[in-house]
């Protein structure tokens, strides 16, 4: 790379410009190509927050897997076939609902780094007949109309340049009747009379984005008028904040150990970027600018 290139970078990242699509997909890769491991290491396979009620439960490992189970049953959730997991990570949550429910499960993401240690997990834990991982993008999905009964997307919408596309492409691969989950974190609702964010909360959110690969926010209330839009029946949304709140001062905490604070450095800047990021997520929570919202709807049968 050259030394104009690196000063542009430099640039923009001061500035929080906002990414094209087609740079948010390469950033997006690299990020998680770069931090994976040491999110495994510290954390498991689990890249997600956890679920906490109580709230001063410890066991945060296990709190990231009752998330899961606590967003199935709240989506009313008691059985599936096949199975999209949109958004993979390490495969995590794929693995869970395959054992959960006897199914198959696919994965997507843009890291070829998750994508291959996804399957390398499966083979270990004696799941490679039921769950499978491919780099693929969630905007232009590899598969099918109607593939799935369950279509789920777990912290990855925020990721999506195309809030419109993504929930196309949700319902397209969605079977009638299929359900859909999505778990994102979300700017706040707009309050009536308001037009959009303000010049603060808008200058928050572009810092975090060009740490996380992120484009443009939207609330949940777009969300659910998007799936309106689709004809999705059994629209229900939630706020979840206050239940993984915890779980940000524990990550927080986890990076300022040594083994955390090495791996940091050796995975590069754009990890070390993410890691002060996290204080920023704190900020806009703790404002109310931030909330992680649940959504869940299903596909109409005709």
């Amino acid at each position: 790379m050259g030394i104009t290139s690196t000063m542009k970078r430099v640039r923009d990242s001061v500035l929080s410009k906002e990414r094209s699509r087609e740079d948010l997909k390469i950033g997006i890769a690299g990020f998680y190509d770069r931090s994976s491991k040491l999110w495994e290491d510290v954390w498991g396979e689990h890249m997600h927050h956890g679920y906490y009620v109580p709230e001063d439960r410890t066991d945060h490992i296990q709190a990231q897997i009752d998330l899961i189970d606590e967003v199935l049953k709240w989506a009313n959730v008691t059985e599936a076939t096949s199975v999209v997991d949109v958004g993979c990570g390490i495969g995590g949550s794929s693995r869970h609902i395959a054992r959960k429910f006897g199914c198959q499960a696919r994965g997507i993401t843009l890291s070829p780094y998750q994508a291959n240690r996804g399957n390398e997990l499966a083979k270990e834990q004696g799941l490679s007949d039921s769950t499978s991982f491919q780099v693929a993008d969630a905007l232009d999905q590899p598969f099918g109309d109607n593939s799935f009964d369950l279509v789920w997307s777990l912290e990855s919408g925020e990721h999506m340049p195309d809030k419109k596309k993504f929930v196309d492409e949700l319902f397209r691969v969605a079977m009638p009747g299929g359900r859909i989950i999505i778990v994102t974190w979300c700017h706040r609702d707009l309050e009536e009379g308001e037009t959009g964010l303000s010049k603060k909360e808008e200058k928050l959110l572009a810092k975090i984005n060009r740490a996380y690969y992120l484009p443009r926010w939207c609330s949940v209330q777009d969300y659910v008028d998007l799936l309106e839009a689709k004809g999705a029946k059994d629209i229900k949304r939630e706020d979840w904040s206050y239940i993984i709140a915890p779980f940000w001062k524990a990550v927080i905490k986890s990076s300022l150990n040594l083994r955390s604070v090495w791996g940091l450095m050796r995975s590069g800047f754009s990890t070390v970027r993410g890691a002060y990021a996290m204080l920023l997520m704190l900020r806009g929570f703790k404002v109310g600018l931030i909330k992680f919202g649940l959504i869940t709807c299903t596909k109409p049968t005709s």
